[in-house]
């Protein structure tokens, strides 16, 4: 199991999961993503993102945002080596502090994510509360943490381990519909006559 930068090709697949998970897909952009992938399978088992706040003033924020597990994989640390994954990503593009606004509060305490208050936010990130509030997360709250100050629980990096343990063989072909193509409606340009 290993976690990587997603690919451009990728995005029809995220964009399902992140519907199918109810979870904030605002200014989608594939790069800002990470998939976890069973090294023997191929298989797609989770994936996260780091999203940007850019500002004219030079203050930029990072926030975690949209991590997902699939079903079959959760209780396996995935998430975790997401979470770990972004977190390392964060420290390498120079921002000390990484944000999350959630509902899971009490899975990113276990890594060193902190609760704040509302005050302590960005500008950015109040407006962004309000809106995952209002949309997708209900109870979404601030949480903070240093990026030195991560810190991967060790049944959880041994569970990352040890996954796909049990689990089937899954089919690694590639389909037309990871690349955005509709097989029931697409036309090709060239005809082999076949």
């Amino acid at each position: 199991m290993y976690v990587r930068d997603a690919k451009n090709r990728e995005e029809v697949w995220l964009l399902d999961h992140l519907e199918s998970m109810e979870l904030d897909e605002t200014a989608f952009r594939s790069r800002d993503y990470v998939v976890a992938i069973d090294e023997q399978s191929g298989e797609k088992a989770g994936f996260g993102r780091i999203r940007v706040h850019r500002n004219d003033d030079g203050d930029d924020v990072c926030e975690l945002t949209s991590i997902g597990v699939l079903e079959g994989w959760r209780g396996q640390g995935v998430g975790a080596h997401i979470v770990e994954r972004l977190v390392e990503y964060a420290g390498d593009e120079g921002f000390e502090t990484v944000y999350v606004l959630t509902g899971e509060g009490a899975y990113l305490a276990q890594f060193g994510f902190q609760r704040i208050e509302e005050s302590e936010l960005p500008a950015d990130l109040r407006e962004r509360l309000a809106g995952k509030r209002d949309g997708v997360d209900p109870d979404a709250v601030p949480m903070a943490i240093d990026v030195t100050a991560f810190r991967m629980p060790e049944r959880l990096r041994e569970a990352f381990k040890r996954a796909p343990e049990g689990r089937d063989e899954a089919d690694d072909d590639e389909s037309p519909e990871d690349f955005g193509i509709d097989p029931e409606t697409a036309t090709y340009k060239y005809d082999t006559g076949r």
